[in-house]
C-alpha cells in the first residue's frame, strides 16, 4: 500500500467510500507513524510526513471499514517538562470511532519500570493495547431525527446498559447487557408504562477496566474511566467490536426514538483513563501530554486533579476544547443522541484555578448551533476547591439538584428545621435558578442516582455496607440521610416493611409531583436493592443488576399512575415559577397560584416556617387558567389540587380549606392507603393524614354528560322528531362513568 498526502481535516480515521484519511494532532511530536494491524496483529507502519497546523495526516486508498490501527508518536521523553513521548508505546487515536479489544495491564503499557517511576520502559505495548477501528459511517436512519421533547414534559430514567438488561428474562441471552437489550420491546414497554420520555445512559464512551480492580476480581462497572470520546463502548455490542458497536448503538437510538424516548448520554470529559504520573500510556499522554492534561505549575511531572481520578483535562488548550466540541457534535449529528449529562461539570469550568461559569468551554457550548440545541445537564460539582456549584451554571444549562435530594431525604426521615427548604425544593428551587433567568425545569430533581443507595436501600439501611468492594467499608458516602425504618437491612417485621413501602411511595410521589424535571434511578420502581452497598462502581454482578424475577409490582403500578397524573395535569409541570407568597389574603381576592396551608386550614405565616419541629404542611396548587391537553389531545383548563405532607411520627388531622378553594375534593393519592376509594370530602372538613404519608386531593367536579353516538341514541333522536309516543320507548343516554383512580396500597407485606 502507498500513502498519499491526504487532508488535515477531519481528525481521526475517515472512510470516504474508497479509502481512508488519517489525521492526528500533536504540537510537540517530532515524527508520527500510523500503524495498521491485521487479524493476527501483524503491524505495518506508515510515516505521516504531511503536517498542517500541528495535524499529521495521510490518505491510504486501500484501507476499508474494519481496519484496525494505532499510532506511534516520536519525541522527547522528559516527564519533568511534561513530555512523555515514547514510540515503543502504541497509542489509541483520540478520534477513533470504534475500538477493538481491551488493555490487559501488561507492564509494557507503562512508560516506566514497576517500582521505579523515574526509570524508562521501552517495551513494545502493541500486543497488549486496544486498537482503533475504521468504521463505515453509512446507516439507514429511516427518517430518524432528534426528538427535542420540551423539558417540562420530560421524565428521565437513569440506567446502565448492562444493569438494566443483563437479567431480563424476555431478552435473548446474546442481547442481554447490550445496546440491543436496551432496545428490546420488553424494556421499551416497561419504560412506556412508567411514562418515561428520556433514558439517561451511564457512560457508553469507550472506557478502560481498571487493573487494580481486576486484581481484586472486580470491574469498572459504572464506566467513568473514558479513553475514547467518539467510540461506543465495545463490550455493550451484541454483534462484534470491529465497527459493529456503532451500528448497534445507532439501531438502539432509532428504536428508542420510534417509541418516543430520548437518549441522553452521561459523558466524562473531565478526565481520562490514563490516570496520574503513575498511570499507563494509552493515548493522550503519549500524543501531546501538556496539550491534553492540566499539569502542576512548576512541576510538570505531576497532574492537577480536580476529579479524584488522577488527572483533569486541559480545557485551557484550544485543541482539547476542539476535541470536546467535535465529540459532542458527533454524538448529536451522527449518533442522533438528544442530550448530555456532564460528569463533574465544575472541572470543565476551571479554565484557570477557580470555577468560572463563563469559561471558554461554556462559551463554545452557547454559540454552537448544534450542541446548544440539545439537553445539557450538569453534575454541578467536583472535588476541587469551590467545586460545589449547584445553581451557578449558565442559563442554557439544567443541573442535577443535589439540594433537592438532600432536603427531600431529610424531610421524610423526620429531620427538624427542613420544612421551609422542603417547600422551596417542591416548587422548583427558585432560590437557586430564578436569579439567572432560568425556569423550574433548570432543576433536575432526584432522590437517588447511581452513586449512593437505591430507593429500597435508602429506607432499609442507616449505614453503608460496602464490604464487597474490598476497601474495608471505607469507600462511598457515609452521610446518606437514610433511615432504616426500625431495622437494619432485611427483616420480616410487617410494621417495618409497611413503613418502608410507604416511604418509597412518599419519595416517588414527591419527586413526580414537584416542579422541575424528575429523574428516576433504574429499578427504584421495582424495589431494587444493592444490599446496602452505596458505591457499586466496581460491582459488575447480580448485586447491581436489576433482578427482573423479583419485582415490587404494586410499586411499579403506583409509579406509573402518579406519573400519569403528572402527564395529564400541567399544574405539576409549570413553565414559570410561582409568585404566590405565604401571607394573608384579603376577602374576595383571587386565589394565588400557590398557597401554603397550616394544619388548621389557615395560610402559613412566616413564624410557622421557622418552627424547628414543623414536619407537616399543605400545598394548594391553583390550576385555574393553566392550559393543557387531556389524554385525547383536546385542549383543557386544569383544576385545583391540594397536597398534604405529613412527616410526623403520628397522624395529623388537617382542616380542609374553605369552599373558595373548592366546594369538595376527591382523594386521588394516599401513600398510606387509608383514604383511598372514599367519597369526596367537603371544604372545611377534617382529613386525617397518617404518619409518614402524603395525600393528594383534586377539586371535585361532576362528570360531564358525553354525547351518546350509539344506534339506540340515534333512533331515539329520530323518533323525537316524529312523535312523543315513540320517543318514550327509548332510554335517555346515561352519563359517562367516573374513572377517577384512587392510588395507595395496603401496607401489609410490602407495597
Amino acid at each position: 500500500m502507498e500513502i498519499w498526502p491526504g487532508s488535515a481535516y477531519p481528525l481521526g480515521a475517515t472512510f470516504d467510500g474508497t479509502g481512508t484519511n488519517f489525521a492526528l494532532f500533536s504540537e510537540r511530536a517530532e515524527k508520527v507513524e500510523l500503524c495498521l494491524f491485521d487479524e493476527d496483529r501483524v503491524e505495518t507502519r506508515f510515516e505521516l510526513q504531511e503536517v498542517d497546523g500541528y495535524v499529521w495526516h495521510g490518505y491510504i486508498p486501500q484501507v476499508q471499514p474494519g481496519q484496525m490501527y494505532g499510532y506511534r508518536v516520536h519525541g522527547p521523553y522528559d516527564p519533568a517538562s511534561g513530555l512523555r513521548f515514547n514510540a515503543n508505546k502504541l497509542l489509541l487515536d483520540p478520534y477513533a470511532k470504534a475500538v477493538h479489544g481491551q488493555v490487559d495491564w501488561d507492564p509494557s503499557l507503562f512508560s516506566y519500570n514497576m517500582g521505579d517511576p523515574d526509570s524508562r520502559n521501552d517495551a513494545d505495548s502493541s500486543r497488549h493495547m486496544m486498537l482503533g477501528v475504521v468504521i463505515n459511517p453509512y446507516f439507514d436512519w429511516d427518517g430518524d431525527h432528534n426528538l427535542r421533547i420540551p423539558y417540562h414534559k420530560s421524565v428521565i430514567y437513569e440506567a446502565h446498559v448492562k444493569g438494566l438488561t443483563q437479567l431480563h428474562p424476555e431478552i435473548p441471552e446474546e442481547q442481554r447487557g447490550t445496546y440491543a437489550g436496551v432496545a428490546h420491546p420488553s424494556v421499551i414497554a416497561h419504560l412506556q408504562k412508567l411514562g418515561i420520555t428520556a433514558i439517561e445512559l451511564m457512560p457508553v464512551h469507550q472506557f478502560v477496566n481498571d487493573g487494580i480492580l481486576q486484581d481484586k476480581g472486580l470491574n469498572n462497572y459504572w464506566g467513568y474511566n473514558t479513553i475514547g470520546f467518539f467510540a461506543p463502548h465495545n463490550t455493550y455490542s451484541s454483534t462484534g467490536d470491529t465497527g459493529q458497536q456503532v451500528q448497534d448503538f445507532k439501531a438502539m437510538v432509532r428504536t428508542l426514538h420510534r417509541a418516543g424516548i430520548e437518549v441522553i448520554l452521561d459523558v466524562v470529559y473531565n478526565h481520562t483513563a490514563e490516570g496520574n504520573h503513575l498511570g499507563p500510556t494509552l493515548s493522550f499522554k503519549g500524543i501531546d501530554n501538556p496539550a491534553y492534561y492540566r499539569l502542576m505549575e512548576g512541576d510538570q511531572k505531576h497532574y492537577m486533579d480536580y476529579t479524584g481520578t488522577g488527572n483533569s483535562l486541559n480545557v485551557r488548550h484550544p485543541h482539547s476544547l476542539q476535541l470536546l466540541m467535535d465529540s459532542l457534535r458527533y454524538w448529536v449529528t451522527e449518533m442522533h443522541v438528544d442530550g448530555f449529562r456532564f460528569d463533574l461539570a465544575s472541572t470543565l469550568a476551571r479554565e484557570f484555578y477557580d470555577v468560572d461559569k463563563l469559561s471558554t468551554f461554556f462559551e463554545l457550548i452557547q454559540q454552537d448551533p448544534v450542541v446548544s440545541q440539545v439537553k445539557l445537564i450538569a453534575e454541578p460539582w467536583d472535588v476541587g476547591p469551590g467545586g460545589y456549584q449547584v445553581g451557578n451554571f449558565p442559563p442554557q444549562w439544567t443541573e442535577w439538584n443535589g439540594k433537592y435530594r438532600d432536603t427531600v431525604r431529610d424531610f421524610w426521615r423526620g429531620e427538624p428545621s427542613t420544612l421551609g427548604e422542603f417547600a422551596s425544593r417542591l416548587t422548583g428551587s427558585a432560590d437557586l435558578y430564578e436569579h439567572s433567568g432560568r425556569r423550574p425545569v433548570a432543576s433536575i430533581n432526584f432522590v437517588t442516582a447511581h452513586d449512593g443507595f437505591t430507593l429500597s436501600d435508602l429506607v432499609s439501611y442507616n449505614e453503608k455496607h460496602n464490604e464487597a468492594n474490598g476497601e474495608g467499608n471505607n469507600d462511598g458516602e457515609s452521610h446518606n440521610r437514610s433511615w432504616n425504618c426500625g431495622a437494619e437491612g432485611p427483616t420480616d417485621d410487617p410494621k417495618v416493611l409497611g413503613l418502608r413501602a410507604r416511604q418509597q411511595r412518599n419519595f416517588i410521589a414527591s419527586l413526580l409531583l414537584s416542579q422541575g424535571v424528575p429523574m428516576l434511578l433504574h429499578g427504584d420502581e421495582l424495589g431494587r436493592t444493592q444490599r446496602g452497598n452505596n458505591n457499586g462502581y466496581c460491582q459488575d454482578s447480580e448485586l447491581t443488576w436489576i433482578n427482573w424475577d423479583s419485582v415490587d409490582q404494586p410499586l411499579v403500578e403506583f409509579t406509573a399512575a402518579v406519573n400519569s397524573l403528572r402527564a395529564k395535569h400541567p399544574t405539576f409541570r409549570r413553565s414559570k415559577f410561582f409568585d404566590g407568597r405565604p401571607v394573608r389574603r384579603g376577602e374576595g381576592e383571587r386565589l394565588p397560584d400557590i398557597v401554603w396551608l397550616d394544619v388548621d386550614g389557615s395560610t402559613m405565616q412566616p413564624e410557622d416556617w421557622e418552627a424547628g419541629l414543623g414536619r407537616s404542611v399543605g400545598m394548594f396548587l391553583n390550576g385555574d387558567g393553566i392550559q393543557g391537553k387531556d389524554m385525547r389531545g383536546r385542549r383543557i383548563t386544569d383544576v385545583n389540587f391540594v397536597l398534604y405532607f405529613n412527616a410526623q411520627d403520628d397522624e395529623v388531622k388537617f382542616k380542609l380549606p374553605s369552599d373558595e378553594y373548592a366546594p369538595a375534593w376527591d382523594i386521588i393519592i394516599d401513600t398510606a392507603g387509608h383514604n383511598a376509594d372514599t367519597e369526596p370530602v367537603l371544604a372545611g372538613g377534617s382529613l386525617p393524614v397518617d404518619a409518614k404519608s402524603l395525600v393528594v386531593l383534586r377539586a371535585h367536579s361532576t362528570p360531564e354528560v358525553e354525547p351518546d353516538h350509539s344506534v339506540a341514541a340515534s333512533l331515539a333522536a329520530l323518533s323525537q322528531t316524529s312523535t312523543p309516543e315513540s320517543a318514550a320507548l327509548t332510554s335517555p343516554a346515561s352519563p359517562e362513568p367516573k374513572h377517577t383512580r384512587k392510588l395507595g396500597q395496603k401496607e401489609e407485606g410490602g407495597s
